[in-house]
């Protein structure tokens, strides 16, 4: 046989065997096309060495074994450990260069190409959109910063970027702490005002959605839009039974351009968040998440159709008569369309100035206030996206509610606080106002500072009551929570944000509306009805109840104690290791430690017995000893490299 075929047969042998050593010895997500090459390296420059120490050893001479069998099979096993020992290491140097990635699979390698297809192109239509309207870099510069065309450009950009730009704007809108009054202006725009489809696109997509002709169900439908929003366009028609209602069918691209869109701002909140400190401060990739679910879940019309359902069912118990929430049809609503009740009026959005009387224009906006208010600190079920395009007033004064979307769940428990943080909001009472925020929220984990949280809720509250027409208290309150790294309860947030909306919609109506003042008038009302007869009655027997059934388990634990404390058997549980993560945890340490101690003592003790001559001749040239050592320090070495191991799991 060929030296050159056998000589590649034992490097093939070599390399696999080594490659299965590396990854069971290293117990990491080692790839195997990377240790078999590297395997392959290191055999063809190690071999030539490998020779050269077995001829200086007087076992190998002339291509053959000159030793005595068991000396030349114990040297040959030595120099194969020790070239094994490189392998190792080459490999360890390559994964913390360039750690190793698993293979992935075909279809999602196929589906992440598309989709990165998806983000370039999507890419290019913002660049260009954005071209067009003249809000490139260089264009920004030129016009300047006080350029009064530069609110109607974004929101022209805005209205053709599609369904994602014009409900970011729509959220910026009710920012007015934050943006100026001339794109907060801008951007209410865009409740309502966005660029339909044609009627060819959307017919075709109500006839898909009905699943049948739309003459089948509709006496008439009008072709022209009555408004465009950001996902979907609202029809005037009329069923064949005579009711007038309204269509609205989302549009036919939204859904892949919304997940298209959605995964580019992860990404982007992503960026900005390891790149600096302000995305990190406000948390940018929650917010984007938060917008993004809402956006998802505004997509799924059969959510609307639910809320709207369960809203008009808690309207009729409510004292805010002049409320109204229009009736649908679930029979032709689907994911993607909903047919429901028409609403005549105009929304507070397009209210002119002194539109409706000073004093019926208070007298409105008292009513909505009372009936939000009513749904959240009572039925804990309400509108939990009143901007200005989703409230409208009618001719006779009655104001109705529309684009049930999201609403918000307020439990009970967080009811019964809210009145009162209302109440020491109006009273500018900052201690009654800490005290419920630190049951409301959690406070961070170590040392908390209550003292700086009280001051600057008093700060807020102090300013408000001087000038309560120029600041919204409850922007203001969340600022303040957030500085304070408190944890706020998704509903609890929830809740202020619809409040601020909703004291931007209905200064839309009244501009000088004083909300907190309302809410000391509204508050105690709404206090006392939480506290009915009834329901105090069921709570002190419920309370009663379980005190009683604590009571009478307290003589048989009390027992228990005692037989323990007497037989000599109490025990305490320490949590601290409790957790079976924490035992791996320092079991791994431990382990790790122990690994290191041995290799460095088995390293130490092979080069102190290589260094020493004693012991018999092996071959001519090579002792006992030093053969011994090599041996000793090749097993320290391979312990040492193993403990590495944790090295590169951290890195991963």
């Amino acid at each position: 046989m060929p030296a050159w075929l056998v000589f590649a047969l034992v490097a093939l042998a070599f390399s696999l065997v080594a490659a299965w050593i590396v990854r069971r010895l290293l117990d990491v997500e080692v790839g195997w096309l990377r240790a078999w090459v590297t395997a392959i390296v290191v055999f063809v420059i190690a071999s030539p060495v490998a020779v050269w120490s077995l001829t200086q050893a007087q076992v190998y001479e002339n291509g053959r074994l000159v030793a005595d069998g068991a000396i030349a099979i114990a040297f040959v096993a030595l120099t194969v450990g020790w070239m094994l020992a490189a392998v190792v290491i080459a490999v360890l140097t390559l994964e913390f260069l360039w750690p190793s990635r698993r293979w992935r699979n075909p279809i999602s390698v196929v589906r992440d190409a598309i989709r990165r297809r998806d983000r370039a192109r999507r890419y290019a239509q913002i660049l260009a959109i954005g071209s067009r309207h003249g809000l490139t870099f260089y264009e920004s510069r030129r016009r300047g910063e006080q350029d009064e065309e530069l609110p109607a450009a974004l929101v022209s950009a805005m209205n053709e970027a599609g369904v994602t730009f014009v409900k970011l704007g729509q959220v910026l809108s009710s920012r007015e702490d934050v943006l100026p009054p001339a794109l907060i202006a801008a951007f209410s725009t865009l409740q309502m005002d966005s660029t339909p489809i044609p009627w060819a696109e959307a017919e075709t997509a109500i006839r898909a959605q009905l699943g049948c002709p739309i003459e089948e169900v509709f006496a008439e439908i009008d072709p022209v839009p009555l408004a465009a929003a950001s996902v979907a366009q609202v029809h005037a028609a009329r069923l064949r039974s005579g009711e007038d209602v309204v269509v609205k069918i989302q549009r036919p691209r939204a859904r892949a351009q919304v997940t298209t869109d959605l995964d580019i701002l992860e990404r982007l909140a992503a960026q900005a968040e390891r790149r600096t400190d302000w995305a990190r401060a406000y948390g940018a990739r929650a917010l984007v998440a938060e917008f993004s679910r809402a956006l998802r879940e505004e997509l799924d019309y059969r959510i609307e159709v639910s809320n709207t359902e369960m809203l008009r069912s808690a309207i009729p118990r409510s004292e805010a008569t002049r409320l109204h929430v229009p009736r649908v049809y679930p029979q032709y609503s689907t994911a993607q369309m909903i047919v429901q009740e028409r609403v005549i009026g105009t929304p507070f959005g397009r209210l002119a100035p002194g539109a409706v009387p000073e004093e019926e224009a208070r007298r409105i906006a008292d009513d909505l206030l009372d009936a939000v208010f009513e749904q959240i600190a009572v039925r804990g079920v309400f509108h939990a996206d009143l901007h200005a395009g989703n409230v409208i007033l009618g001719e006779d004064g009655a104001v109705t509610l529309i684009d049930f979307g999201a609403v918000g769940v307020l439990e009970r428990s967080m009811r019964r606080l809210l009145i009162p943080m209302l109440i020491g909001m109006a009273n500018e009472d900052d201690v009654a106002v800490t005290d419920v925020a630190l049951l409301m929220c959690e406070p961070p984990g170590g040392e908390f500072d209550t003292t700086t949280l009280q001051r600057d809720i008093g700060v807020i509250l102090t300013r408000v009551h001087n000038a309560r027409a120029d600041e919204n208290i409850f922007r203001s309150f969340l600022d303040a929570l957030r500085r304070n790294r408190m944890a706020l309860p998704p509903s609890l947030l929830l809740v202020f944000r619809t409040l601020a909306s909703l004291e931007g919609t209905l200064r839309r109506l009244v501009p000088d509306y004083d909300m907190v003042g309302r809410a000391l008038e509204v508050a105690p009302r709404m206090a006392r009805s939480l506290v009915s007869p009834r329901t105090a009655l069921l709570s002190a027997q419920t309370w009663s109840t379980l005190i009683a059934e604590q009571m009478r388990r307290m003589p048989r634990r009390i027992e228990s104690l005692t037989r323990s404390l007497d037989e000599g058997t109490l025990s305490v549980r320490l949590r601290a290791l409790e957790s079976p993560d924490d035992r791996s945890y320092i079991d791994g340490i431990i382990g790790r430690l122990t690994t290191t101690v041995i290799g460095i003592t088995l390293v130490i003790a092979g080069i102190m017995l290589g260094v020493d001559d004693g012991g018999p001749l092996l071959t001519g040239d090579v002792p006992a000893f030093s053969f011994l050592g090599s041996i000793v320090g090749l097993g320290g070495l391979l312990l040492l490299l193993r403990s590495l191991r944790g090295a590169l799991r951290r890195r991963s």
